[in-house]
This record gives structure tokens, sequence and C-alpha cells, in this order.
């Protein structure tokens, strides 16, 4: 029998089991304790304390890198398949994790990747919400044509100065 190193026991058997980057994420980042340190009592019983918290925060780095070099589009879809998991609805779950951006980073998670996943949440939101049905689709609205558009009436552009008359030129 093979014995398995704790990150690939975690990456294999336990992430292995949760659908979507973005779920494996917030499962990560809910094993932090209040001072940054991860904690599994049967993770660490198996492995040890020390390699158990190695395994979870490298796992969790991985996972914030995944989520930030995977296309919105894709991670979009992420959002639907993570949600119904989760038994919430898109839009509550990116807000879910809007609200606890800060715990989904791991300690020292790199220059700019705080920035990064607050764009990535922010952008999915957005997106989430312009997909649902009911939404208004102001970009896709078709413009009035040129020939149509309101002008305002101190407004002379575009139409033909009057020629003036011999009477109106005197007075």
């Amino acid at each position: 029998m093979k014995l398995k190193s704790a990150f690939e026991d975690l990456s294999q058997t336990t992430l292995g089991a949760i659908s979507g980057c973005l779920r494996k994420l917030e499962y990560l980042a809910g094993l932090r304790k209040l001072r940054g340190e991860y904690w599994h009592w049967g993770f660490s019983k198996v492995h040890g304390e020390s390699a158990a918290k190695k395994a979870f925060y490298e796992a969790h780095r991985a996972a914030v890198s995944e989520v930030l070099c995977t296309p919105l589009r894709a991670l979009l879809n992420d959002v639907e398949s993570s949600s119904r998991s989760s038994g919430v609805d898109p839009e509550q779950f990116l807000e879910n994790l809007k609200g606890k951006k800060a715990e989904l980073l791991p300690s020292d998670p790199g220059a700019g990747s705080a920035r990064h996943l607050s764009s990535v949440l922010h952008a999915l939101l957005g997106l989430e919400r312009n997909r649902r049905p009911n939404a208004i689709r102001r970009a896709s609205s078709p413009h009035p044509p040129l020939a149509q558009s309101p002008q305002h009436p101190g407004d002379t552009a575009g139409s033909a100065a009057q020629p003036e008359t011999e009477g109106e030129a005197e007075e």
C-alpha cells in the first residue's frame, strides 16, 4: 500500500470530493481559526498536526491561485455548481463569499492577491445579477436612430439657417 503525503491526501481525497474551485476555497478558508492556523481534528490525527497545517496552507494558496487564474466565464459556471451544492442561489453564494473575502485568503497571500480576488468576486456578482431573466439590460437595448433623437429647444446644430428677408434685416 502506497502512503500518501498530507498534501496528496488532502488534494485527492478531501478536496476531490468538493466540486468547484470556489467551494474548495470556501472550505479551506473555513478551516482557519482566529489566529490564522488551520485545524482539522481527523486530518491532524492521521498526518500529524504540523504536516496537516502545512498541507492546508499549501492547498489554500493553490485554491486562491486557481480562482485568480480561471477565466470569468468558467468561474460563472463554477458559481452555479458551487451555489447549488451549498443550497443557496448563486447571488447569495457570491454575497457570502464577498462578505468573508479577508478570510478567503491564506496568511501571506502574495502581492495583489487580495485586490485581485476582490475584483473577481465583484465582477462575478455583477455578471450574475445581469444574467437573471428579470435583469435590466441597458447595454443591449437599441438606441433610437439619430433622426429621431430628441433635441434641446435651443439646439440649432444640424438645422439650416433661415435666410433673412429684406424686412427683417432693417428692424
